[in-house]
């Protein structure tokens, strides 16, 4: 039997803590006061091995229950982070919705699927964190109520767009139509698609101004856009457009067809790679495949739509000091009519006059090549039609002249005098299609068509 001081009984208490009563009859305990005046406990044990399995044991739950209380400590730790992020998301959704609310003319296009999404991720994380916590705090209530009112807003402001501003777009398209179907009947132009047998063109009609552009930004002031001239099937109603700031070529976007154009709802967009970026804007779109100018190295470029590959051609006699009087770097013009694909540019050789090339489009090189006796710095821009090329010149800040052509065909060149009104002063894209007889102009952020009237033979 061992005396013990009471002094040593908390190191046996977690011992002890674990044995039974029962057992403890087995052994028997005193008290008395020592000399100096302390308590004195005496414990007698019986001769039994003390009970250390025990108390591993204890020290072994004791360690797990630490362990658990520093996870989910963690764990609020990082509950409590995210919280602070969605309650920020949460009030950025309010300011959001609000904004719509006060004012339809503070517009900003939502993605009312991506803010559903963002609810129900915080919704999950509210619920979460209850779970976690072990509460019924009234907090938790007023979240859930708060989610619950944010849903049914995102849910009435989609309503709000699908009835008013979807359909004023579609209205738009509907009053576009009508405008230019008007247009038409007051030219009475019928186009005899596909026949040559004229002698050039007689007039060309009043300007049907579409739209701004699809950024509905007229910054974007240089850029293109049009029918593909040569159309694969199933592409035949396809519209292409692409524009920038400033005379660069960045990327482009392809519509299905006129309404999709009107609607802005592009179903393809051709970002320029590092390495492909252009200038000037004279590009267009033939069989399915866009031919601009590349930067680097200087030449001609192309971009093939459905396999979205890249090549390019050098024309070692092409220059980049001559451009069209309106814009900067449109050193190659890309035009198409009914007798296939060309380019036209300049050279130090033709000292400043344009040099009229056939593509061949297989081998993607110069087929053949004429000498014109019109100096491009003088011409606003250049198009083709029948195998005659047309250059365009400013008369005064609404009116354009077609003041030249030549006939690659006899090789003879005519001076012309056909007028016609412009929209804007400037413009950076003209060109004829093939497919429907009509002119493309880009006309400082507004796309805009004429109709073509040739000469009968």
């Amino acid at each position: 039997m061992l005396p013990i001081l009471l002094l040593l009984l908390p190191a046996l208490s977690p011992a002890l803590a674990w044995i039974p009563v029962e057992d403890w009859e087995s052994g028997n305990v005193t008290a008395s006061v020592g000399e100096s005046g302390q308590c004195v406990c005496h414990v007698y044990l019986p001769d039994a091995a003390f009970p250390a399995d025990r108390v591993q044991h204890m020290q072994e739950v004791s360690k797990d229950l630490i362990l658990e209380v520093e996870i989910q400590m963690n764990k609020m730790v990082s509950y409590e982070a995210k919280l602070e992020v969605y309650l920020k998301e949460l009030k950025a959704l309010t300011y959001r919705a609000a904004m719509l609310e006060s004012s339809p003319d503070n517009y900003i296009k939502l993605d009312f699927e991506l803010l559903r999404i963002e609810l129900r991720e915080f919704e999950v994380l509210v619920s979460q964190l209850k779970v976690s916590l072990n509460s019924s705090s009234p907090i938790f209530d007023s979240l859930y109520t708060e989610i619950h009112n944010m849903t049914l807003i995102v849910n009435q402001l989609e309503t709000y767009d699908k009835s008013n501003l979807e359909v004023i777009r579609i209205e738009f398209a509907k009053l576009q139509k009508k405008l230019e179907e008007c247009q038409k009947d007051q030219e009475l132009v019928e186009p005899d698609i596909g026949n040559c047998n004229h002698t050039g063109i007689m007039s060309i009609s009043k300007p049907t101004v579409v739209q701004v552009n699809a950024h509905l930004d007229a910054g974007f002031q240089y850029g293109g856009w049009g029918k593909d001239s040569k159309p694969v099937r199933g592409f035949e109603s396809m519209y292409y457009y692409g524009a920038y700031s400033s005379p660069s070529v960045h990327d482009f976007y392809l519509y299905s067809n006129y309404d999709n154009l009107i609607l802005r709802s592009a179903f393809k967009h051709h970002g320029i790679p590092n390495g492909w970026e252009g200038t000037g804007n004279n590009y267009i779109v033939h069989g399915n495949t866009i031919y601009y100018q590349l930067n680097t190295p200087f030449s001609m470029s192309k971009l093939n739509l459905t396999s979205s590959e890249y090549n390019y051609r050098v024309i070692p006699a092409a220059s980049q000091t001559f451009s069209y009087s309106y814009s900067a770097n449109q050193n190659m013009d890309f035009a198409a009519d009914e007798n296939g694909l060309w380019v036209m540019y300049a050279s130090e050789e033709s000292k400043g006059k344009i040099v009229l090339a056939k593509i061949d489009e297989k081998s993607f090189g110069i087929e053949d090549e004429w000498n014109t006796g019109v100096y491009k710095q003088l011409a606003g821009n250049a198009f083709m039609a029948c195998g005659v090329m047309y250059a365009t010149k400013s008369v005064d800040l609404n009116t354009e002249e077609i003041f030249y052509a030549f006939d690659t065909k006899t090789g003879q060149e005519k001076h012309l005098n056909i007028r016609f009104q412009k929209f804007q002063e400037k413009y950076s894209n003209l060109d004829y299609n093939p497919t429907d007889q009509k002119l493309y102009m880009y006309n400082s952020g507004y796309y805009v068509t004429y109709n073509v009237k040739f000469n009968e033979a």
